[in-house]
């Protein structure tokens, strides 16, 4: 009765492993300049070959390059020395909260450390949608699109940073010049984005009614350039059918990555173990539900052991930090009014009209006659409530800080003996 048993196991066993080289090529053909799944084997036992092309994959997914010079396949900007590649992926992850120190100390030479790098990049797998991100800014997009997000913002400067003395004597000419320029720059790019505008609004009337799809009605201005340039459409086709590709390499990942989760454990088996090792936490697939729900409530169990840990410290750091005097008062009080006035910005955004109701990302901009009947997504009139409901918050948050910025300069003028200090009129 066991050795059936047994031998079905081993088969299974036997299919998983003959799978996971496929899982790990799905992975591969979604990530930019993916490696091959030897590669992926040879850092598994941190073999030094494998080393360069991990760090130059890291280096892609840290820095994306832009969708037009990422989906083509010539004319992309060469990329920096390895060793600056190196400095770049270890500054990415320390800013994103990376825990292992071991990644940190790998020589600058990029010649040791395949298997942190392959931690590494499991790491940013698993804690966010990292190829919905990579896909998304390698779009091949044929309509004109305009971004609009409103939670990003909405959100304000934080608090103030803490202020610092000037190294040496400060050229105010210089510094009026520099203001100006940025005036200048400013005033320029309101200029170009006007005139953008205004070509968009003519290739958008010229060309209406040629579309075959009746709810657009009228060209974009990447589907116009192929009407001039019918050679660039053999281009744009092969974008397309590479972005197809790694759409179907990214839905084959999604059916196989439970393996290469199962895979990684074997790598941090044998991984030194380090004070705060990396917790991986992929997404399970919504067919689990019984075991998604045990994993939840350990989750949560955890979560309410380390909220009850987290506040005894918050208490003792409190009590410790109440002695520093009154200039840790004033960072403490600056920070909850910085909070109190993104909580403020938010609650009057939303009780505005639902603007955060809105969905997200790029909507694509057709111009349509004023009596037409009324389609899915976002008209004008309410994109510029939503802009105009931001500038109005940006305005705000630039009053304070041209209030700090006056009280600075008169703190400055009271220090200098002799010096006679007239505040610019308002405007």
């Amino acid at each position: 009765m066991g050795r059936p048993r047994c031998r079905g196991d081993r088969g299974d066993r036997g299919n998983a492993v003959g799978a996971l080289p496929e899982a790990i090529a799905a992975l591969s053909q979604t990530l930019p300049a993916g490696p091959s799944p030897e590669i992926f084997r040879r850092a598994k036992f941190d073999r030094p070959e494998a080393t360069p092309a991990l760090w130059q994959l890291l280096f892609r997914v840290l820095s994306p390059l832009p969708a037009d010079c990422a989906s083509a396949s010539t004319g992309s900007p060469a990329s920096p020395a390895l060793e600056a590649q190196v400095r770049l992926v270890k500054s990415a992850l320390r800013s994103q909260g990376y825990p292992r120190q071991a990644l940190a100390q790998l020589p600058e030479d990029g010649s040791q450390g395949s298997r942190e790098l392959l931690l590494a990049l499991a790491w940013l797998l698993a804690r966010g949608p990292l190829l919905e991100q990579l896909l998304a800014q390698t779009h091949v997009r044929l309509g004109d699109e305009i971004p609009l997000c409103e939670c990003e913002a909405l959100a304000s400067l934080g608090p103030p940073a803490p202020r610092r003395e000037a190294d040496g004597p400060v050229d105010m000419r210089h510094l009026q010049w520099l203001m100006g320029k940025l005036r200048f720059q400013w005033r320029n790019l309101s200029t170009s984005q006007q005139e953008q505008c205004a070509l968009l609004g003519k290739i958008h009337s010229y060309t209406r009614g040629c579309h075959s799809d009746r709810s657009l009605g009228h060209l974009s201005v990447a589907e116009t350039k192929l009407l001039r340039d019918p050679e660039g459409g053999r281009q744009l086709l092969r974008r397309l059918e590479s972005e197809n590709a790694r759409l179907e390499a990214a839905l084959a990942w999604r059916r196989q990555e439970l393996l290469f989760w199962r895979w990684m454990d074997t790598v941090l088996g044998i991984c030194p173990l380090e004070t705060s090792p990396p917790t991986f936490l992929p997404r399970t697939p919504a067919s689990g539900g019984g075991e998604l729900e045990l994993v939840a409530r350990e989750l949560q169990a955890v979560h309410e052991e380390l909220q009850g840990a987290a506040e005894s410290r918050r208490a003792a750091w409190e009590a410790r930090a109440g002695g520093w005097g009154p200039e840790w008062s004033a960072v403490q009080r600056a920070s909850q009014e910085a909070v109190g006035r993104e909580l403020t910005a938010l609650q009057w955004a939303w009780e505005k009209g639902g603007a955060l109701a809105q969905p997200h990302g790029p909507h694509r901009l057709v111009k349509r006659d004023a009596g037409a009947s009324e389609g899915p997504g976002l008209r004008a009139a309410e994109v510029i409530g939503a802009l105009r409901s931001q500038e109005s918050c940006l305005e705000a948050e630039l009053c304070r800080l041209q209030t700090q910025c006056r009280q600075e300069l008169g703190r400055l003028a009271r220090a200098t003996p002799g010096l006679i200090w007239i505040p610019p009129p308002a405007r």
